[in-house]
């Protein structure tokens, strides 16, 4: 589809092409002439969309399911329906449950069902996108390294057709926070997902921190879910403390990872709050329902007739302290009152 913001008639040629893709199920999308004058005259973010007229049909697409991405998702869908003031918002979401394959048919199928604009979260569903090439803008949520991914090249005047929020782990704060809440920690196990370009960097950069530090690291590698719980038996032997990227193949499992560190007597430190509140015991964190919210902001920003690549890319900073209180008291860990105060305690999610 061609970028809002262009004069009425290409605008009705957009209508009429979108209503000849997709068959019944394609949305059918006006753009408002005057949304151009209304960019160049008028504060976009202040705005907030409702310049644009239409109905919008909007595709969500993420690769497997879990809290921290659910969160997201409904963060970005409250969001945009909410401010969308130029008619109905119709979202449409699709979940590969984990399979590449499957993410990359849903991906073909949402470029050929007329949506207006397309929302992924996390890295692979990014990449899966992107990498299509379509003229339908990608509005990501949570891609840490979105450069270093390959989905962009410019965080300032992002290009491919897709900009959107970064949730670079704050590595040196999570072992920072390690440092405060357990100081003995001297080796730190690294779990991660190797297929995963933002594990494999947040891995990079906790293994530079370290080395920086001189402290020591083993690490222990998966492809898939199923082999988590004998990567985390290996680790536990032989380190003070384990340190999860933001993989979502281990954070599916984290209950397992829980399990494993809980017996051997060791603090888990994670990169999302959900994987606190699956048992992890401590990270720095950012809220997931905002960053979702914060790229919804972005989809009305071009709603209302911003180019995409006039929408920098933006890191959504990390600066909330989450500790599992269940896995403190397992761990026989207790606090000082500075922290009790500063801290967000949570029990285990049921």
């Amino acid at each position: 589809m061609a970028k809002r913001g262009t004069a009425a008639a290409m605008a009705a040629a957009m209508a009429l092409t979108m209503a000849g893709c997709g068959g019944s199920n394609a949305a059918e999308t006006t753009a408002a002439a005057d949304s151009e004058a209304a960019s160049e005259n008028g504060d976009a973010s202040e705005t907030a969309a409702s310049e644009a007229k239409g109905d919008i049909k909007v595709g969500v697409i993420q690769m497997i399911d879990n809290g921290a991405f659910a969160d997201m998702r409904d963060g970005f869908s409250e969001e945009l329906t909410e401010k969308y003031t130029g008619g109905k918002v119709d979202i449409v979401y699709k979940n590969a449950q984990g399979d590449a394959a499957a993410l990359n048919t849903i991906c073909q199928e949402m470029a050929d069902s007329g949506v207006d604009l397309i929302a992924t979260i996390a890295t692979p569903a990014t990449q899966a996108m992107v990498n299509l090439e379509t003229d339908i803008p990608v509005f990501f949520i949570a891609v840490s390294n979105p450069v270093g991914a390959g989905v962009i090249t410019d965080m300032e005047k992002p290009d491919k057709n897709a900009t959107g929020t970064s949730n670079a782990i704050p590595v040196e704060d999570i072992f920072a926070l390690s440092d405060k809440l357990t100081p003995d920690c001297k080796t730190y196990g690294m779990l991660y997902n190797t297929s995963e370009i933002n594990s494999v960097s947040t891995v990079e950069n906790a293994k530079k921190y370290l080395d920086d530090q001189g402290l020591s690291y083993k690490e222990a590698v998966v492809t898939n879910s199923s082999e988590v719980q004998q990567a985390a038996q290996s680790l536990a032997g032989e380190v003070d403390a384990i340190f999860v990227p933001n993989d979502s193949v281990i954070q599916s499992a984290m209950p397992m990872v829980t399990e494993v560190a809980r017996d051997a007597k060791i603090p888990v430190y994670g990169s999302s709050a959900v994987m606190v509140d699956s048992g992890a015991f401590a990270t720095i964190a950012i809220s997931d329902t905002e960053i979702g919210a914060q790229t919804a902001d972005m989809a009305l920003e071009y709603l209302n007739g911003t180019a995409i690549e006039d929408i920098a890319a933006v890191v959504v900073p990390a600066s909330n302290m989450v500790i599992n209180q269940d896995t403190a008291d397992a761990l026989e860990i207790t606090f000082s009152d500075e922290v009790q105060k500063e801290a967000a305690f949570v029990k285990d999610a049921e």
